[in-house]
């Protein structure tokens, strides 16, 4: 599987991140999930404490444990900042109670990724900049990033924060593709035309900001998979079922390496625990897509070209 090299870390992880928010589902094998992500190629895994109540990060350090895997071959990846009862939270005191519960949930000495999950707008940088510096110093992470935030917000905390912040994680599939759409569309009079997040695509591949793209597969407010809904989506499905034949790879194949043609060099979140699922987008991962072919799903999706 291709990797991508997080700039300003010693990662190079690959394009898929197999994303364990329903590791604790009932009915699942996580050493069979776990397992065969890795055994297919992927070597990052992202987790956050809200996840199950912290619950999902120790099932997946128990079920690690009975997998052929060392903890030095793969990359930990958790969120913190949401707190119950309260909603965001970046304060120091939270972030470093927040990482210590995961490294003990995960059981694991290190993050070798922290993100801010979620904007808190009573954030104040220099507790970040604090919590952040005790975390480095005291090697339990090893790089940051942000979730769901735009430029303005980045800017912001790097008026305090002197570490790198190296990764973003942002909601980008074929059914939201916003950060794209207002760059297409740019001095056009439609809604599509309206930038929304501050022109983050752009601004991550200017800083060198790796996006992860989370729940690839949604359409609407978690309403959800557009892949295989005829109903609503026949059009799109069409097209990739098409092009997956084309391919000799699954509709939700294509849904990746849709994603994965862009130039921004996204990471692709799996949110899927079916270890076949992960095998068909595995499966899919090096696929490079002809500009046709990434336009004409585009506007299958329901997007006009100006």
């Amino acid at each position: 599987m291709k990797k991508i090299k997080i700039a300003n870390t010693d990662m190079t992880a690959s394009q898929l991140i197999l994303g364990c928010m329903r590791i604790n589902e009932s009915g699942k094998n996580p050493v069979e999930t776990i397992q065969t992500a890795y055994d297919h190629g992927i070597n990052f895994f992202d987790h956050a404490d809200i996840y199950g109540a912290g619950e999902c990060e120790t099932i997946f350090s128990k079920a690690l444990k009975e997998t052929s895997i060392s903890r030095s071959d793969i990359y930990l990846q958790s969120k913190v900042g949401i707190k119950p009862g309260i909603a965001f939270d970046f304060s120091k005191q939270h972030i470093i109670e927040a990482v210590e519960g995961s490294l003990k949930r995960l059981d694991t000495d290190y993050l070798d990724a922290l993100l801010l999950h979620r904007p808190d707008t009573l954030v104040e940088p220099e507790e970040v900049a604090e919590a952040f510096s005790q975390l480095e110093k005291a090697g339990k992470v090893r790089a940051f990033g942000v979730s769901n935030q735009n430029p303005g917000q980045i800017e912001l905390l790097k008026t305090a924060v002197k570490q790198p912040l190296n990764i973003n994680q942002l909601q980008f599939g074929l059914k939201h593709t916003g950060m794209i759409d207002a760059g297409i569309n740019v001095n056009m009079e439609n809604q599509a035309s309206l930038v929304r997040d501050g022109g983050i695509l752009e601004y991550s591949r200017i800083h060198d900001m790796t996006i992860q793209a989370w729940s690839p597969f949604q359409y609407g407010f978690f309403e959800g998979v557009f892949v295989g809904n005829d109903e609503k989506f026949p059009e799109l499905n069409a097209r990739l079922l098409e092009l997956a034949e084309q391919y000799k790879v699954t509709p939700s194949g294509i849904a990746v390496a849709f994603i994965n043609r862009h130039p921004a060099k996204f990471q692709t979140v799996l949110g899927t625990m079916t270890p076949s699922r992960i095998i068909e987008a595995t499966e899919a991962a090096d696929i490079v897509l002809t500009r046709e072919e990434w336009y004409s799903l585009y506007m299958a999706a329901g997007n006009i070209l100006p």
